[in-house]
């Protein structure tokens, strides 16, 4: 019986066949009782349970996929394997839709000087070595705002961000005012800071700031945003997660509410994969928690 239940939990990373010969459990023996349970009271009062708390983490998280779901249901003290996670959202469907579009907010035709890419190759191993900014638009009812952002590589966090009507260098510069805040007894001397060449951040009060504080400066080449990808991914993030599924009374609260989902949602609570499926913030405190005196 023990057997057959650490078959079904794993299912999402193990086939049945290399399972049960792993445990030398008899995979006839494992349909047999699976077929035997899958009418019984507690097994659907257990799936009911699941549903409802899968109800509860799409409504907090309406961007997660099945994959996000099942850790956070582990989380949340269920064990459960993906393949039934995702077979419970589509039957409920849970599976969100995302809507797409083209973005174009960088205007790389000027006069100011560009920098090369000095992130490239670069090795993150650690907080305040690589930040990227990026900016974007947000439509709203009768108009577009403007969102840029400043985010740590390592640990995927929104350091800094600002919305504004206005698509110019205090837009960035706001950005970044608030990601130094963020950090403000760090050390950053280190640091580089990664963008596109659009004119708000080759711009020389952005670039001459950025010089004044000591942080080494590297630009994406030109029209190519994959040199930029860990804030497309980002912002790619926010459109399907928070931008998308709301209408927006006005700029009062679109802000409210991107607030929101960055502070409080994607830095604080959402789920990363690439950190292990941790928070961004969660994330900073297990690395610090885990570095010599």
């Amino acid at each position: 019986m023990v057997k057959f239940m650490i078959i079904s939990e794993n299912l999402d990373c193990i086939s049945i066949n290399r399972a049960a010969g792993l445990l030398e459990a008899s995979i006839s023996g494992y349909y047999k009782r699976l077929h035997n349970s899958h009418g019984s009271e507690s097994e659907k009062d257990s799936d009911i349970t699941i549903k409802d708390e899968m109800q509860k983490i799409v409504i907090e998280f309406p961007g997660y996929g099945y994959r996000r779901v099942k850790v956070e249901l582990r989380n949340r003290g269920h064990l459960v394997n993906q393949k039934k996670v995702r077979r419970f959202m589509k039957e409920d469907n849970l599976i969100c839709v995302k809507k797409r579009f083209k973005l174009q907010t960088t205007d790389s035709n000027h006069g100011e000087k560009v920098y090369p890419n000095l992130a490239k190759y670069l090795e993150v191993t650690g907080i305040n070595q690589l930040w990227v900014a990026d900016i974007t638009y947000i439509q709203l009812s009768k108009e577009f705002v403007f969102l840029a952002v400043v985010l740590d590589v390592f640990s995927r966090r929104c350091v800094g961000w600002d919305l504004s009507r206005n698509i110019d260098t205090q837009l960035t510069l706001n950005a970044l005012l608030k990601a130094l805040q963020t950090r403000k007894t760090d050390d950053l001397k280190n640091l580089i800071h990664h963008s596109d060449q659009g004119v708000q951040y080759a711009s020389m009060e952005y670039v001459n700031y950025l010089k004044d504080i000591g942080i080494q400066i590297s630009m994406s080449r030109k029209g190519n945003p994959y040199d930029n990808a860990f804030a497309e991914s980002f912002m790619k993030t926010l459109k399907y997660e928070e931008v998308y599924l709301n209408e927006y009374g006005g700029f009062n609260d679109a802000l409210q509410n991107i607030e929101h989902f960055i502070e409080e949602v994607y830095n604080l609570k959402r789920l990363h994969s690439s950190i292990g499926y941790k928070s961004p913030v969660d994330f900073e405190k297990t690395k610090s928690l885990n570095m010599p005196p």
